[in-house]
């Protein structure tokens, strides 16, 4: 990951402190240091803020990606807590009242998207002023990639989100904060569409990220969650789904499913072979996708994109976006079953060799006839286990109607640390 760009960090950390020490009565002047200004100004301070926000959110126990994959898996079935001794992941296993506004895992989602989201408007709201309108543009869309999946983390946990940033601030309806991650993918791609990504600003960030794909593929991922099916089979359709986009890491930013969790066989791992599916829902024999996420060392341990210390982990895979057009056309007013049908047969054919990240079931076509309900119930079946351990699987438990027995809750209570100091809270959920 070139140390994240370490040489940038520092920028990032900088304007956390000077936006703490503003809140001081007294002030400590040092003149040889930058000040905010000085950082939300200028190409290179605002470029160490955007390398921060990959760093937050990709990275260590307490980073979104690790909290998300974690907070989804433990309430869906996809994953135990090995031990009992981590309280927080203790009561996700439980669930119901079990899980309150203390459990650090969600404290970690909640903060963690809300700075993420404070920091990328920082930069989305500055870079405008830069006179270098291609770097501009690279800022913007980079910082619109983490903003939207912050929002978007926000929106598949807790019935509403935060307006905005800053004290006492309002909530809307978790839809209207998946609206709102659209609205800011669709800023970032106007701004690349009339100013092209500069290779200075490419050279400056991490490597890994195709930008335009992501935007495109995280506008339909959540064009999806709110019903829009048009623009979900559209924004797939952007996607070059040959190219990969991933997180990478170093040895100094190691890929926090391996750090925390694989290396140590001592907090997370798979339920079992079948990843927790049951049913008609079990994988079925001969899916090449159990191989690729699993691994058996006496017990079921995580493989796939949790493996190694330096195993990227994708933004999305391009079987999610398959899958997505899938669902459009099987949801849309009026269904097209045949092509829906056709696109789910990309999935479960697909081979390995054929797949940008190695991920395929290479298993027979399905044939049909099926009516909307059956083939919506093989999207399910096969977005499970395409997608294991992406933090999805709540939001499409909820959209696909299956048994509340089926997960430990339906959504989250707010951390105290929000409820303590916004009186906007609201009340939370009964389950």
């Amino acid at each position: 990951m070139k140390n994240l760009k370490s040489r940038y960090i520092g920028y990032a950390f900088l304007l956390t402190i000077v936006a703490f020490s503003s809140a001081c009565k007294k002030e400590y002047l040092n003149p040889n240091a930058a000040t905010a200004g000085d950082v939300l100004t200028s190409a290179k301070g605002l470029t160490g803020v955007t390398v921060g926000l990959q760093k937050n959110y990709s990275t260590t126990r307490a980073g979104i990606l690790y909290a998300t994959i974690t907070l989804n898996g433990l309430t869906t079935n996809e994953l135990i807590s090995i031990n009992t001794g981590n309280t927080s992941e203790e009561r996700l296993v439980a669930g119901g009242v079990q899980v309150d506004g203390t459990n650090s895992i969600l404290l970690n989602v909640w903060a963690g998207a809300n700075k993420i989201i404070y920091d990328a408007d920082n930069v989305i709201n500055n870079a405008v002023n830069l006179p270098d309108k291609n770097y501009a543009a690279g800022l913007i869309a980079y910082a619109s990639v983490f903003k939207a999946l912050a929002v978007g983390s926000l929106s598949e946990y807790w019935e509403k989100v935060p307006a905005g940033t800053g004290q006492n601030v309002t909530f809307i309806s978790r839809a209207d904060g998946y609206n709102k991650a659209i609205t800011t993918i669709d800023n970032a791609l106007a701004v690349i569409a009339a100013n092209p990504i500069s290779t200075s600003f490419l050279s400056n960030i991490p490597t890994g990220v195709d930008i335009p794909s992501t935007l495109n593929a995280l506008k339909a991922r959540y064009a999806l969650f709110v019903g829009n099916y048009s623009l979900a089979l559209s924004s797939a359709n952007a996607v070059d789904l040959t190219k990969r986009s991933s997180f990478t890491y170093d040895a100094q930013n190691l890929n926090p499913i391996f750090e925390v969790a694989t290396s140590t066989n001592n907090v997370i791992q798979p339920k079992n072979i079948n990843l927790g599916q049951t049913g008609a829902n079990i994988p079925d024999g001969g899916d090449g996708r159990i191989p690729f996420y699993t691994a058996i060392n006496t017990t079921v341990r995580i493989n796939g994109f949790g493996a190694g210390t330096f195993t990227q982990f994708p933004i999305y895979l391009p079987g999610e976006m398959t899958l997505i057009k899938a669902e459009a056309y099987a949801r849309q007013a009026t269904p097209d079953l045949t092509s829906a049908l056709t696109e789910l047969n990309k999935v479960v054919t697909k081979t390995a060799a054929a797949d940008p990240f190695g991920v395929g079931a290479a298993l027979p076509a399905l044939t049909g006839p099926y009516t909307q309900q059956q083939l919506l119930d093989l999207i399910y079946k096969h977005r499970c286990i395409e997608l294991f351990m992406s933090g999805l699987k709540l939001e499409d438990m909820r959209r696909f109607n299956q048994p509340l027995a089926d997960r430990k809750r339906n959504f989250f209570p707010y951390p105290f640390a929000e409820r303590d100091n916004n009186t906007n809270t609201p009340a939370d959920p009964t389950f």
